[in-house]
């Protein structure tokens, strides 16, 4: 397995001075972002965010006024991405720059603020309080754990945090005011076009949310038994009555490597409170998933798209479509 985000540390220095350069090429040329010169000129702003559902989230606040893309590629693992100097000098030519933020993309946000230093940044989860694990999950049970973060020094606290408030639907209400928020300040001449996009896809969240818990709500509550392949659904677990019984990879990101004891406790919880199914998303890998499921004769569902969207034509396409296409896969296995 990985060790954690040792890519980032790895190719920071080199992203800092490739990107810093392009940045000082485009203040040249007169490209660069992020001081409402476009919206000002006439011009529609440049927005980029991390992941293809931020970018979603984001498209529906600005509507028709301009396009936002991501910078992480549909089918990726957001946990993993590794930017290219290209993508690095794309967020220093963006007029704003939109992250999930809550810790989910660390150090890579460090290095991308030092390299755009024009761009404003839009933190999408600002004000969300993040949860406390419970009793019985794998942060609580295992924080602070020898193996847990063997070998990283001052890093026992680092993934503490559970940055996926996406998974709760009624959570992305903040996101999409921290957003209005934001287009308005950058263009306030579509103050009136953000703000009404803006009440428009709440009201489609609202449904969502009653939708989801319509498909919940036919699984017995004894059933509603999660085990992720890292920690990352407690969020729509406290909304829609699940419990989270366990996590291959007790981290909230993708990169640890789970002890052997942490892997016989989850084998045994699976075994004695009769855990259907382990849940993987669709960029992670399943190896260890699938040896636990071959060894307590449960099933692995292993196409989750929790970070990221489908194609236009695939089954998950936007943010709502993603989230939609999730439970279903939840509740079929548990059913």
């Amino acid at each position: 397995m990985k060790q954690r985000h040792p890519h980032v540390h790895r190719i920071t220095l080199t992203l800092l001075l490739v990107a810093l350069g392009a940045s000082g090429i485009l203040a040249a040329a007169g490209c660069g972002g992020g001081d409402d010169t476009a919206a000002a000129d006439g011009g529609s702003l440049q927005v980029l965010a991390t992941a293809t559902f931020l970018a979603d989230i984001a498209q529906n606040v600005a509507g028709d006024r301009f396009t936002v893309e991501s910078l992480v590629p549909r089918d990726a693992d957001l946990h993993a991405f590794e930017p290219t100097p290209r993508d690095v000098a794309t967020v220093a030519e963006s007029d704003l720059f939109i992250l999930n933020g809550g810790g989910l993309e660390e150090t890579l946000e460090d290095t991308l603020r030092t390299a755009a230093p024009d761009t404003a940044f839009v933190e999408a989860s600002e004000g969300i309080t993040p949860r406390e694990p419970q009793p019985g999950e794998p942060l609580h049970e295992h924080e602070g754990e020898e193996g847990h973060t063997e070998g990283e020094e001052g890093l026992a606290d680092e993934h503490e945090a559970d940055p996926h408030f996406w998974l709760d639907p009624t959570l992305v209400v903040a996101y999409v005011e921290n957003i209005r928020d934001a287009f308005i300040a950058a263009d306030s001449e579509g103050e009136a076009e953000y703000t009404a996009n803006a009440e428009a896809y709440v009201a489609e969240l609202e449904e969502l949310d009653a939708w989801i818990e319509s498909q919940v709500v036919t699984l017995p509550e004894e059933d509603r038994l999660l085990v992720m392949n890292h920690v990352s659904h407690g969020y729509f677990a406290d909304r829609y009555g699940f419990r989270i019984a366990g996590a291959v990879i007790p981290s909230v990101a993708t990169g640890e490597s789970p002890t052997a004891k942490q892997l016989a406790e989850l084998t045994e919880t699976i075994r004695t409170e009769g855990v259907r199914a382990i849940f993987v998303e669709l960029e992670e890998n399943p190896q260890l998933a699938d040896q636990i499921a071959a060894e307590t004769g449960i099933v692995v569902v292993d196409d989750l798209r929790d970070h990221s969207l489908s194609e236009p034509d695939g089954e998950a396409p936007t943010y709502i479509e993603m989230m939609k296409y999730d439970t279903r896969l939840i509740v079929e296995a548990l059913r």
